[in-house]
């Protein structure tokens, strides 16, 4: 009975919004949305290549010979267990660094988003990251490094924000999570151009010794061209009625809806939630800490933390083992990343096409239940061929399963929580706290990225296999999570939200009072 009065509710929602606003819950993809979007997804090509790139460069000789000598002597020791070449605190606070910088401008870009719009964080985003990759792929010391890598994590801290919130506000309400994946698709595009380069390396190291700085300073492309290009987008219509630009708002929504939408309607249902909840705007961090806001915050942390305990950086760092084991050659090592990255791509355009039918929910579930039977086969197959001991290799049969698992593994991840991470936050914020959410949420993801960082290259030298049994524990804690307290999202107006909480069975106890903006039969 529940179920079906939760689904009611929802149908309810619709209907009234649909009266409010003409055909936007129906609305189409036009053409200009979909260029806009591109370039505001373009954002997560220099996310990605930047994940990618760095596990590559790192591994570089001259990288290391110029940086970090200790880890290359320890790299080319073959007594070395393997396990345990890159445990480096030096080398991982290079790493972390990008994360740090990267927590501090996301809480800072929770209100430049509001008072800057958008379009704004994007284009201080990219011009601080722009400066980033120049330092650092100039760098001739240790500190300009460091500080090139801060830049960087300081420049997307901007962007990460930014991007996600733009692509579900300017999205038509059955095309948002469609639209949504945009990030994470060119995520995974970025992470893909960084490891065909990185395979490209190891290829050119004898003759171009200093090859790792041209990969590592490519990504500055991405980030003139989404720049550039933003500079000439309009800002969200929610990001310009908050700042009081009613005018340029409706020359948005006019630019971006079809010709057979009102948006004369959409807009002043914008401005009459908007009204409703102006007082917000002055306080946004403070709010998120009220009771009635009280599941949203405590999703915005649990989605992040929970999606860095999937395990995907320790699956990451066990492709090495895998290559050695199978004796790949560098045209073979090359053709898996490609396989891998394609493998990827076509799980975030799986996520997609699913993502506005089956739900979000669904997709969770089934990345989560495929992630553990991954885990556990890996931790099996460890335990069978290795053991406790670095310095053996895999059986060739049980590399192959092994190199199956992981790209399963990948393929899960990428169409569950790697991509529905960036959504659901987005989505599940209430407008006038929207831009701090975020804020937070992407704080606390790279805070929870950096503590998983620093631990992952201890955690596979100290536990070996059991590291995969203490992530399939985690993928079973976050699977029940889901079950319980994530609610469906799918085909709910952004300014309708509030319905998924007032009609849950556990967050409604946090929901106090109703949305003015909605008709009283809907709250009875």
């Amino acid at each position: 009975m529940r179920t079906k009065s939760m689904g009611a509710k929802q149908k309810q929602v619709i209907v009234v919004y649909d009266e409010e606003i003409g055909s936007n819950a129906d609305g189409k993809l036009t053409a200009p949305v979909l260029i806009i979007c591109i370039v505001v997804a373009s954002a997560g090509v220099m996310f990605g290549y930047e994940s990618g790139i760095y596990g590559g460069v790192m591994k570089t000789e001259a990288f290391l010979k110029q940086f970090f000598p200790s880890v290359l002597r320890r790299a080319t020791n073959e007594k070395q267990d393997q396990f345990c070449v890159y445990d480096s605190k030096l080398l991982v606070g290079y790493i972390s660094s990008l994360y740090v910088a990267g927590i501090f401008s996301a809480l800072l870009a929770g209100r430049l988003t509001t008072s800057a719009g958008r379009k704004g964080a994007l284009i201080i985003g990219g011009m601080v990251y722009f400066i980033g990759v120049s330092l650092h792929a100039l760098a001739v010391n240790l500190p300009m490094l460091m500080l090139g890598r801060s830049l960087i994590g300081f420049g997307l801290g901007f962007t990460n924000q930014a991007a996600p919130i733009y692509l579900v506000e300017i999205a038509p309400t059955k095309l948002r999570g469609a639209i949504g994946t945009g990030f994470p698709l060119f995520f995974e595009i970025g992470v893909f151009i960084a490891k065909w380069i990185v395979s490209d390396l190891d290829q050119y190291k004898s003759t171009h010794e200093n090859f790792w700085r041209f990969a590592a300073c490519l990504s500055g492309l991405p980030a003139i061209v989404m720049t550039i290009i933003a500079f000439f987008i309009p800002d969200t219509p929610s990001s310009l009625i908050q700042r009081g630009k009613i005018q340029e708002a409706l020359r948005s929504l006019n630019q971006v809806r079809s010709i057979d939408v009102d948006t004369e309607n959409e807009l002043q249902y914008l401005i009459n939630y908007h009204e409703a909840m102006k007082d917000a705007s002055e306080k946004p961090y403070q709010m998120l800490f009220e009771m009635r806001y009280r599941p949203q915050l405590l999703l915005i942390i649990g989605l992040p933390f929970f999606r860095q305990f999937t395990g995907i950086h320790l699956i990451s760092n066990f492709w090495p083992i895998l290559y050695r084991s199978l004796a790949f050659n560098a045209k073979q090592t090359a053709d898996t990343i490609f396989a891998k990255g394609i493998i990827c791509f076509f799980s975030v355009i799986l996520a997609a096409y699913l993502i506005d039918r089956i739900g979000r929910k669904c997709l969770l579930l089934e990345g989560g239940i495929q992630m553990f039977i991954c885990h556990v086969a890996l931790a099996i197959i460890m335990a069978t061929d290795i053991g406790t001991s670095g310095n053996l290799l895999f059986s060739e049969r049980s590399a192959f399963i092994g190199l199956i698992l992981v790209m399963s593994a990948n393929a899960a991840f990428s169409w569950s929580w790697g991509t529905l991470n960036w959504i659901l936050p987005s989505e599940m914020l209430s407008m006038e706290v929207r831009p701090a959410g975020q804020g937070l949420f992407l704080a606390f993801n790279l805070l929870c990225q950096f503590f998983i960082v620093q631990s992952v290259y201890p955690m596979l030298c100290i536990f070996k296999y059991w590291a995969f049994l203490f992530y399939a524990g985690w993928m079973v804690i976050m699977t029940i999570f889901v079950i319980l307290f994530v609610p469906e999202t799918k085909n709910i107006p952004l300014e309708s939200m509030d319905v998924i909480w007032r009609s849950h069975w556990y967050w409604s106890r946090f929901v106090h009072g109703t949305n003015s903006l909605l008709k009283p039969e809907i709250n009875q």
